[in-house]
């Protein structure tokens, strides 16, 4: 009897009852990301390596990165601009097949300029993070599907089961191309290649996922279009013909209201942008603050990590993937600890408390002389990274509108991928001239600004207002409907 006990405390706890709870769609989305990290923990391990077995300059190697980081920011601009309008499963979908195609050209080109075009354009992952269209797309619909009470335990386990995706990639890329150096007629760059056959791999179980999404995923709005298409398409099977062009008809004509009315004349920019007035204060305030730690992230980023420990200590690449997959293996073990601690602490309390020691880990980085106290902190740095993810999508959908998520989760991804635009390549010039070091004690110092800040503007911030307020509204029009109803079956005379 304890130890069933002591399992459902755990199965509680952990939030399995929220995740088991909640719909197909969100485990195929969690799922999918579990499988895309995978490629993307390849990614983080090799980048850089492959890059300097390919002969290009610290220079070129940050360069890449920070012109594939803008790609990254106009690409995910204009998918989550008409994500749910055009349909965000087919976003995702449409992003999946970019993944496959990018992950072709690495496995067969060597050429700079030819990379360069399929990251640019394609889905590369040059930070070992998600920073393509998806993750902000997913959010969204995972904050649709679920409620105030268990979103941040489902949130918290998207992010655990893609942190376990990193590892399991990172360690099977250390020991494949470990293997595969060692075999006759094969030398470094040509492991590297055969690696981003896994990408394309990953990206074509993605797309398969993302294909397997139902309409549940749209927005509301969405989902009426689809209803009616579908009404449409059976009437126009049933129907005679002059049912069918009436339907035409109508359709014309409410088409052509839609476009004449004021509302639906948005462009994308100002429905990007319309931000309720009671939330954009705390909004733009967040907004600033992801900015600080997004350019710290982009200036060290996991391939650059693994390129600085290479230089430094000139370990076997199955060794440097042992000690990235462990890393990313605590990441997993913390961030099943998110869900429990947000529910105690609060939102932000564990954003800061979790995140500030993974902060101060990466100033400290560069100094040690040995490999123990190097891997140290790196395993405090990444197994602590990101207990602050699942909190921080829940803190955005907590103070936004239902309506207004994909868009502001979006530009939240833009702002975060644009700050991290400079940092590769800054410091790529710092690595250049022999001063690698400078870049993890600036990238320390503006992750601790964000932690502190965080704390400082939303440690008291009153959350879920809009929810609570619809909440009230629905239980209002709940009770008059069945005093209504009381009425009418109340006998007469």
């Amino acid at each position: 009897m304890a130890v069933t006990s002591t399992f459902r405390w755990l199965y509680l706890e952990l939030g399995l009852d929220s995740l088991v709870n909640t719909s197909r769609d969100a485990w195929l989305i969690i799922i999918a990301r579990s499988c895309r990290m995978i490629a993307f923990g390849t990614n983080s391990l090799i980048l850089a390596l492959f890059f300097a077995a390919l002969k290009f300059s610290d220079f070129q190697i940050g360069l890449f990165m920070t012109l594939t980081l803008a790609g990254d920011v106009f690409l995910s601009l204009g998918l989550t601009l008409i994500a749910d309008r055009v349909g965000r499963r087919k976003i995702l979908m449409g992003g999946s097949v970019m993944m496959i195609m990018s992950g072709i050209v690495f496995a067969t080109f060597d050429n700079f300029w030819i990379l360069l075009t399929a990251a640019v354009f394609g889905v590369i992952s040059t930070m070992g993070g998600d920073f393509g269209p998806f993750r902000s797309i997913e959010e969204s619909i995972l904050s649709t599907l679920t409620t105030a009470k268990t979103r941040p335990d489902v949130l918290a386990w998207y992010v655990t089961a893609a942190t376990l995706g990193q590892s399991i990639g990172t360690e099977l890329c250390g020991r494949m191309v470990t293997y595969m150096e060692s075999k006759d007629g094969w030398n470094l760059a040509d492991a590297y290649h055969a690696i981003f056959w896994v990408y394309s791999f990953m990206g074509f179980a993605n797309l398969i996922f993302m294909f397997s999404l139902t309409a549940k995923c749209e927005t509301a709005k969405k989902q009426e279009e689809i209803k009616e298409n579908e009404s449409e398409q059976a009437e126009g099977l049933l129907g005679d013909q002059d049912g069918a062009t009436e339907l035409s008809d109508r359709r014309t004509s409410d088409e052509a209201t839609s476009q004449d009315s004021p509302v639906k004349s948005k462009n994308m920019f100002s429905q990007f942008l319309t931000i309720a007035p009671e939330t954009r204060s705390a909004v733009f305030k967040l907004w600033f603050l992801l900015v600080l730690d997004s350019l710290a992230d982009g200036m060290v980023p996991y391939a650059l990590t693994n390129y600085f420990m290479d230089q430094k200590f000139h370990l076997a690449k199955s060794t440097l993937g042992d000690i990235t997959s462990a890393s990313y293996f605590l990441a997993f073990i913390s961030t099943l600890f998110a869900a429990p601690l947000s529910r105690r602490l609060g939102l932000v309390n564990t954003m800061v408390f979790t995140h500030l020691p993974s902060s101060i880990s990466v100033v400290i980085f560069p100094f040690p002389t040995s490999v123990v106290l190097t891997v140290i902190c790196l395993l405090i740095r990444t197994g602590l990274n990101n207990m602050d993810q699942a909190p921080r999508a829940a803190l955005i959908a907590a103070i936004v509108k239902s309506d207004e998520r994909t868009a502001i989760m979006g530009i939240t991804s833009v702002l975060r991928t644009l700050a991290a635009v400079a940092g590769p390549t800054l410091t790529g010039s710092l690595a250049g001239s022999n001063k690698f070091w400078i870049a993890f004690v600036l990238a320390g110092s503006l992750r601790i600004g964000y932690d502190l800040g965080l704390w400082a503007m939303f440690a008291t911030m009153k959350l879920n207002l809009f929810e609570e307020k619809q909440d009230l509204v629905e239980s209002v029009d709940e009770r008059r409907m069945s005093d209504e109803e009381d009425v009418g079956n109340r006998p007469r005379g």
